[in-house]
């Protein structure tokens, strides 16, 4: 008999908020009927500036059985959080996660423009990426590498030795499920790969929290550009060079504002 549901989810309880956040995201969209165009990534809608969707379209689903299958692998993943003594653990697990949310949304992006631009697949510029089987697929590398003696339990019954879970799951899911973003997968493996092999290392509490700082500040001032979202506090707007932004936060009723403006910088050029 295994354990109690309650246990294993103070076991994980990262890897249970995670899924209690994609599953009520899932029910607020199914709800308000909201197409997953409307928050999916794609290059078209990323040239258009709106990079919020790199966040929102990972912990977007279409179908729920798109979500089940996701979040059933997610919970099996969660083992990262327990294996504290290997150098993991929950903290490692939420810093690496935000990493591979960004950086396997970034990657899909730039794998479109290798294609669109270089080899002129314009299929590409339309092709929409939604789920959180990016990062699935970037723990389920990362185990691959930290500890291959593993295996990856699906839906209680399906069991893959992990260090070929990868690879079998990326052929298995682009046969079974035709629809599946290759590429998104890919990128996850990626990105797995990068952190497990040691290529980006060095996160801790501290760049943890100002990752997540960063991201949730260019996620608010990309809605407001790309006119997704309007947010009454928040103006943006050119001075001098129309390629630096000025952002004032207005304080309403009172008139005050707290502006932050770009400083001259002569002949320089910004990167």
């Amino acid at each position: 008999m295994g354990k109690p549901l309650l246990y294993e989810i103070l076991e994980k309880p990262a890897t249970s908020c995670v899924i209690g956040i994609c599953s009520a995201i899932w029910f607020y969209i199914q709800k308000k009927n909201i197409g997953y165009s409307h928050v999916g990534l794609s290059y078209e809608t990323s040239i258009e500036g709106h990079h919020w969707r790199i966040i929102t379209s990972a912990f977007s689903h279409i179908s729920v059985l798109h979500l089940v299958f996701n979040m059933s692998a997610l919970w099996s993943l969660g083992v990262v959080e327990q294996l504290g003594n290997m150098g993991l653990g929950v903290a490692y697990y939420l810093q690496y996660t935000l990493v591979l949310v960004v950086l396997s949304g970034v990657l899909v992006l730039g794998m479109y423009h290798v294609l669109i631009q270089r080899f002129k697949v314009e299929y590409f510029r339309r092709v929409t990426a939604v789920g959180y089987s990016c990062v699935v697929f970037g723990w389920m590398t990362i185990l691959a590498v930290k500890q291959p003696s593993s295996k990856l339990d699906l839906f209680g019954f399906l069991s893959l030795p992990i260090s070929f879970a990868p690879f079998e799951s990326l052929i298995f899911t682009s046969i079974i499920v035709p629809q599946a973003s290759f590429l998104g997968h890919l990128s996850g493996i990626i990105a797995g790969y990068a952190i497990a092999w040691g290529l980006i290392h060095g996160m801790n509490n501290y760049w943890g929290v100002s990752m997540l700082g960063w991201t949730a500040l260019m996620f608010v001032f990309s809605l407001k550009r790309s006119g997704a979202c309007d947010f009454n506090f928040l103006e943006i707007e050119s001075v001098t060079d129309p390629s630096l932004p000025s952002v004032r936060f207005m304080a309403s009723g009172n008139g005050r504002t707290l502006q932050m403006s770009s400083l001259p910088v002569g002949d320089a050029e910004i990167v």
